[in-house]
């Protein structure tokens, strides 16, 4: 068998697996990779850069006798058993204090299990979140590793040279214990949803309400893209409208058909959050419409029985399109501030000490939510690490004070020519309800002492009381 050289190893060359080996490799690391598919193992070597230390094999034994000790690896497959079955291939190979890596998405539930299976046998296992899609793996992604510390100081400075990085900054860094990588990585998809939801509902506004063009779009998208709402979604958005079809020649976008699925990330983080419990209406909505979305068939019947009709909105367009821009600016903090608000919560009730600070810094470059705002969420969180709630800090509540108008108005007008905004909504609904001093859930309280003697707390006393309601 040939000599022990290679730094790090990983199992599964798919597009996100090559992509990062790659990446390493072209940071001076020697890597080594095995996929059960050899053309995919084949092509890892034919990829990379000339006058790097790649290699492809054809067995797990091969892989493992050449890394160096203590063993660094990473798996890259599907979520689920197909980890399970790596992981116990990978247990009569190992050594103990050699350090198993699931870069995948999966539930943070099944990596503590993992975690704590692995543990007293001697091995480090790590989840850790990967955001940039094939691009950012292989360029620069941004990385959420958790669990154990130790493991984590093994592997920092390879993932600190293959990170992207903002203010020569890496986009990566140790997001606390026991799963709290995969559930980073977890909310952070579940923000991803919200934002995406809420993008493509200022979409309908412009272009069904204000009647924008495609290449209209792609301009006001663009104008977006070079101020403060700067960011990847925005960005990417900006340049589908462009997009032409291959077959129709049209554009592209109008040829896609409206129903969007989801991978159970978002799902999962609205489940977690009830569980909690911490309130994500936006993100919850965005699951919800996606669901809504699927059922193509019943949309079409019941818009023959209501005919809604989405009547033009009048006014100066460039007004308006300003101040859709606001209230998209002010909906997109609502939902950063719901997601990390659930980190906060999640941190403490599981024991995970997930750092906030670090978080939105590795979330500034290479992730699918990087965005020029996550600078003001950095910045709060370096003044108060413990905030439960960015709408708490001064700073951001400035810019929010002087957005929400135009996310009302624009909710107001959307409402108005029958266009759904139910993500827009829930954004401000969170907002009002928030920042309310006393809601009306005193009133709720006592109705369920009415009706299931549940009892309620009051306003001049401690302790909970019972009233024989009717007597």
């Amino acid at each position: 068998m040939e000599k022990t050289v290679f730094d790090f190893g990983m199992i599964g060359l798919g597009v996100m697996g090559r992509n990062l080996l790659l990446n390493m490799a072209d940071h001076g690391f020697s890597v080594i990779g095995f996929d059960k598919d050899s053309q995919k193992t084949g092509s890892l070597e034919a990829a990379a850069t000339k006058g790097t230390t790649v290699k492809g094999v054809g067995t797990l034994e091969e892989m493992v006798q050449q890394l160096a000790k203590p063993r660094k690896l990473m798996m890259l497959v599907p979520a689920g058993k197909p980890v399970d079955d790596v992981i116990e291939s990978l247990l009569p190979l190992l050594e103990k204090g050699d350090v198993v890596i699931d870069g995948g998405n999966s539930h943070y539930t099944d990596t503590l299990r993992r975690v704590n299976y692995l543990h007293p046998k001697g091995f480090h296992f790590m989840g850790m979140g990967v955001s940039g899609g094939e691009h950012g793996a292989r360029t620069g992604p941004s990385m959420m590793p958790g669990g154990d510390k130790e493991a984590y100081d093994h592997v920092k400075p390879l993932l600190e040279a293959i990170a992207a990085k903002v203010n020569n900054e890496p986009c990566t860094a140790y997001m606390g214990k026991d799963a709290a990588g995969h559930y980073v990585k977890m909310v952070h998809n579940g923000i991803e949803y919200a934002i995406m939801q809420l993008i493509s509902e200022i979409y309908d506004i412009l272009k069904r309400g204000l009647g924008f063009s495609n290449s209209e779009l792609h301009e006001v998208f663009k104008q977006w893209n070079e101020g403060e709402l700067q960011s990847y979604l925005v960005e990417i958005t900006r340049d589908i409208f462009l997009q032409k079809d291959d077959v129709t020649g049209k554009d592209l976008v109008d040829v896609i058909l409206d129903k969007a699925g989801s991978k159970g990330t978002g799902k999962w983080t609205s489940q977690d959050a009830m569980e909690l419990p911490i309130a994500i209406p936006t993100i919850d909505t965005a699951v919800a419409f996606r669901t809504i979305s699927g059922v193509k068939a019943e949309r079409v019947e019941a818009a023959k029985i209501y005919a809604p009709n989405v009547t033009p909105v009048s006014g100066d367009k460039k007004a308006i399109t300003a101040q859709v821009g606001e209230a998209l600016y002010a909906a997109i903090i609502f939902c950063y501030a719901q997601g990390l608000s659930m980190l906060h919560n999640a941190s403490a009730e599981l024991k995970m000490d997930i750092p906030l600070q670090d978080v939105v810094k590795s979330w500034r470059g290479g992730c699918i939510i990087r965005s020029v705002l996550l600078q003001d969420f950095y910045k709060a969180y370096s003044a108060n690490p413990q905030l439960p709630n960015v709408l708490l800090d001064g700073s951001l509540a400035n810019i929010v004070k002087a957005k929400q108008g135009s996310l009302r108005k624009t909710i107001l007008s959307a409402v108005e020519h029958n266009i759904p905004v139910g993500g827009l909504m829930s954004a401000l609904a969170y907002f009002d309800a928030y920042t309310t001093e006393r809601m009306p859930t005193n009133l709720i309280q006592a109705q369920r002492d009415f009706f299931g003697a549940h009892t309620y707390q009051r306003i001049d006393k401690e302790g909970s009381f019972h009233t024989e309601w009717g007597a």
